[in-house]
């Protein structure tokens, strides 16, 4: 066996064949005058996994080219951000179903998919070979309890999160809840906790994707003044569009923290583990 992956997922990749010890596969990734994307493996074998999260349509092309690359080896894809998986419902007559459009391509030429805490696991449907959907809210979790805080709050920003903030705070058997939209008049809206104080405690806000990091940062500053020690935000996918980071940092925020699924400067937490066994399992 051996790792191969995309240029967007080098960390992740090389963690990965870590923890799995196996060799990963040079990859020389260029392209022609016209832009085309064009890439050559290096050593491949019988059996190769490879790494490539979609954060963008050149991460596409370049992990549709990788898996054309590695046949007719057996290959296990490692997809641990999909763009377009959040586009899984046609709202008007004419749109294409892009979550489906991008899951049947990606199932060519592999064997078994694994995907990251995928935004909606209705999405696994759409790919024509065996897909599984892993969780690393245990590993956010692991990650909460070093820091140790005292007595921390979990939120999740709505109540559609509020599983995935209960797994997060199972690990420490903290308390969580979702916060709660109230509008006092026709510009102000309040955000607080649903039933829980913030109140002389520290808040961590977990989801499964931080992309403009609006809703979070307004959050931020209305717990601060509702008496929250500091304030966390961590998730799985650090999308950061639009200059999220900065954004919420702005707001007093103590730390953002992400995963490897999307390589950051914040990626303090990796999906290697989680992967390499479910991959062993396999």
């Amino acid at each position: 066996m051996r790792v191969i992956c995309t240029e967007r997922s080098q960390v992740l990749g090389a963690h990965l064949a870590h923890v799995l010890q196996v060799p990963v596969v040079n990859v020389k990734f260029s392209r022609f005058p016209d832009g085309e994307h064009y890439l050559l493996a290096g050593d491949l074998d019988d059996e190769t996994v490879i790494v490539g999260s979609v954060v963008d349509n050149d991460a596409l092309v370049q992990l549709l080219l990788l898996i054309d690359a590695c046949e007719p080896s057996r290959t296990q894809l490692v997809l641990p951000y999909m763009a377009y998986a959040r586009q899984d419902k046609q709202f008007k007559r004419g749109e294409p179903l892009s979550a489906r459009v991008v899951a049947k391509a990606l199932s060519r030429g592999v064997s078994e998919i694994f995907t990251i805490n995928i935004h909606d696991p209705g999405v696994l449907t759409h790919f024509a070979v065996p897909a599984q959907n892993l969780s690393i809210a245990h590993d956010i979790g692991s990650y909460i309890k070093s820091l140790n805080l005292k007595d921390p709050l979990v939120l999740a920003p709505d109540d559609g999160a509020l599983a995935f903030a209960g797994q997060v705070a199972s690990v420490g058997k903290w308390e969580f809840d979702h916060l709660d939209k109230t509008r006092l008049n026709g510009t102000e809206v309040r955000m607080a906790p649903k039933t829980l104080s913030a109140a002389a405690r520290p808040v961590v806000i977990v989801d499964d994707i931080i992309s403009t990091g609006g809703t979070i940062a307004t959050a931020a500053g209305m717990l601060y003044q509702q008496g929250a020690t500091d304030v966390y935000a961590a998730c799985v996918h650090g999308v950061l569009a639009s200059g999220a980071y900065a954004r919420l940092m702005a707001t007093g925020i103590r730390d953002v923290i992400c995963s490897d699924t999307i390589e950051r400067a914040c990626s303090r937490i990796s999906a290697a583990e989680r992967i390499a066994g479910a991959i062993r399992k396999s």
